[in-house]
């Protein structure tokens, strides 16, 4: 990727996060930059957002959840009995 791709990626967050914090905090101005909107717009037409990967739970892990689980319906059964 190349360098102005990166910083026009990182302006373009920056304007939403300024965005969000207008919404959150109740100011009513919309807080949109007038820098770099030419370069926003050619970012998100270019590069389409990567997606996470779908993480996976090996068989060993899937294991301790399901004893973990097991242990605390013990636990709760055990409560709702006294």
């Amino acid at each position: 990727m190349q360098l102005s791709k990166i910083l026009a990626e990182i302006d373009l967050e920056i304007s939403r996060l300024e965005q969000a914090r207008t919404l959150l905090a109740g100011d009513g101005g919309p807080a949109v930059k007038k820098a770099n909107k030419t370069k926003a717009a050619v970012v998100s037409v270019e590069a389409p957002l990567k997606r996470k990967k779908k993480r996976n739970l090996s068989p060993e892990g899937r294991k301790r959840i399901a004893e973990a689980v097991r242990r605390r319906w013990e636990l709760q059964k055990k409560a709702a009995a006294k």
